[in-house]
């Protein structure tokens, strides 16, 4: 693309978060919000006169009419969102998780390899200022626990919990070992849902190291944490709040430090860093292979849990 050239931007589903990169698109420079599509007469409405943008009765004129779109649907239809787009050209971020089997994965990367186009998984704490810091701070990790809390919400339970919020951590811990994965215990509880609503799952990477997460979507609080510990020291750092601290080893001491996080949007950093990679022809850190290595991962979990019922 010209480096002048405004990137068109749609949104496909604008419930809760696709209102959210809606928002953003309409914000950002370099990128014109050109319209949406979204089944539900009244929620269109609102996003359109809000951004001043044209509401799409296809897939297929929203594509036409698009450079990049965000697909923001329920889970279970990402691949029959996805693949119209790609069809016509449209570079796509879809929304955590990719989809919702290996297959459909499978389809959605296919289609985009033959199309050229790019897509890139919204995996969005990849893009926190957080994890930007554990990027450069890990280094050879040997245990690290996250846990991610939040208060029942009805919207995305057509899947479980450890697609719903888990997979955020499976792809931090896939990230930040960097080993393959080579054993995985899992264990999840039925609350509110007919899927899993709490979970725990323990995975072992071939270095050594250990990652235990925990998920929870029927909380009092909120929460997203995680430690790591490493010979160097030990980091404790908080997602939400984009702050923590760092223990390290001084001879016989252990010496405490703020953790210097540059705070910021993750979402709007997201979408910044997917059409800077449409832009200028980029893999994204959180590509389409990323997303069909998180999804399986946590389809395994998935799996464990469910047989034990």
């Amino acid at each position: 693309m010209s480096e002048k050239e405004n990137i068109k931007c749609g949104v496909a589903g604008v419930g809760y978060l696709g209102q959210h990169h809606a928002r953003i698109y309409s914000e950002l420079e370099d990128c014109e919000l050109v319209g949406i599509f979204e089944p539900n007469d009244e929620t269109a409405n609102k996003v359109c006169t809000l951004h001043g943008c044209r509401r799409f009765q296809t897939l297929e004129e929203l594509g036409s009419a698009c450079d990049a779109v965000s697909v923001v649907s329920p889970t279970d239809k990402h691949a029959e969102v996805a693949v119209p787009l790609i069809h016509h050209n449209c570079h796509l971020l879809i929304e955590k998780p990719i989809c919702v089997s290996s297959e459909e994965a499978e389809l959605i990367l296919q289609n985009a390899q033959k199309a050229k186009t790019i897509v890139q998984v919204g995996h969005i704490e990849h893009y926190n200022p957080v994890m930007t810091f554990l990027e450069d701070a890990v280094d050879n990790p040997k245990y690290l626990t996250v846990e991610r809390l939040a208060p029942f919400q009805p919207r995305g339970t057509e899947v479980g919990v450890v697609l719903d919020l888990m997979i955020h951590d499976i792809g931090i811990a896939l990230a930040l070992v960097g080993t393959p994965l080579v054993k995985v215990d899992s264990i999840g509880v039925r609350v509110l849902s007919v899927t899993e609503d709490i979970a725990n799952a323990r995975l072992v990477f071939e270095n050594g190291c250990v990652a235990n997460l925990s998920a929870s979507r029927v909380s009092e609080k909120k929460a997203r944490e995680i430690r790591v510990f490493q010979d160097s020291g030990y980091l404790s750092l908080d997602f939400m709040n984009q702050c923590g601290h760092l223990i390290q080893k001084n001879d016989l001491a252990l010496e405490k430090s703020e953790v210097p996080v540059e705070k910021g949007e993750p979402l709007a950093l997201e979408l910044q860093s997917f059409l800077s990679c449409v832009q200028n022809t980029r893999t994204p850190k959180t590509d389409g292979s990323f997303g069909k290595s998180a999804l399986e991962v946590a389809l395994e979990i998935s799996n464990q849990i469910q047989a034990n019922w």
